[in-house]
């Protein structure tokens, strides 16, 4: 979610605050995402489409274990299973981290502001709570772009009745890079500390052509096959 200053938004009363948004069925996680309530935004929507994204080629590799036509393959999937959990739980997580990193961000901007004392202390409040509102979504783009490689894997050794679906894991991840990044970058222009906005440009910027040059890899190679 991008940090902007907060104005007339209004959290959707019926969410329980006990309850993270990683946590409610889909059904009640895009009725919010729909509704007027800051959060979730497009963060938490990209960190969920990574989540899917993983687990979509974690269901090619689901499909590949136990089929004597792969079985030279079968140790690697299961390793991959594992480790596709693991992000895939890290991303859904998040989700409300996002959620968290803006609510940080609202309330610096609630400080008192009459006194100059109050004023710097608001502001360094300010700064400090954008800092970590880009930082969260560059970790979701990181994550899920370690997969990537990952899922061009399956898609080549995988189950290949299902390699549509490693083409589409693909897609989503590469959502959830982009989506992450905007992000990332809509933060940035917010903060004032400028070796902290260059390293986290360049860093974007690598992250952003590396996940679509490895999608244009695997679409490339999947129209061959079809």
């Amino acid at each position: 979610m991008a940090a902007r200053k907060p104005g007339g938004c209004i959290r959707n009363k019926r969410r329980k605050e006990a309850m993270g948004f990683s946590t409610v069925p889909c059904n009640e996680f895009v009725e919010v995402l729909a509704s007027k309530a800051p959060v979730p935004g497009g963060g938490g929507a990209s960190a969920l489409v990574g989540a899917i994204g993983t687990a979509l080629g974690n269901m090619v590799g689901s499909l590949t274990v136990g089929k004597k036509k792969y079985a030279e393959v079968e140790g690697q999937m299961k390793t991959i299973a594992i480790e596709a959990a693991l992000i895939r739980e890290r991303l859904t997580e998040y989700i409300d981290k996002d959620s968290e990193a803006y609510d940080r961000v609202f309330s610096a901007f609630k400080l008192p502001k009459e006194t100059h004392d109050e004023q710097v202390i608001r502001t360094n409040a300010i700064q400090s709570a954008t800092k970590e509102a880009a930082i969260v979504p560059m970790r979701v783009a990181e994550e899920i772009g370690s997969v990537m490689e990952t899922i061009i894997y399956v898609a080549h050794k995988g189950n290949q009745n299902a390699v549509t679906d490693a083409c589409v894991a693909m897609m989503a991840a590469r959502t959830c890079v982009l989506g992450a990044l905007l992000n990332v970058r809509i933060n940035l222009t917010s903060i004032q500390d400028e070796v902290f906005v260059g390293m986290m440009r360049k860093k974007a910027d690598e992250l952003e052509a590396n996940a679509i040059r490895v999608e244009q890899k695997l679409l490339d190679w999947v129209k061959t096959k079809l």
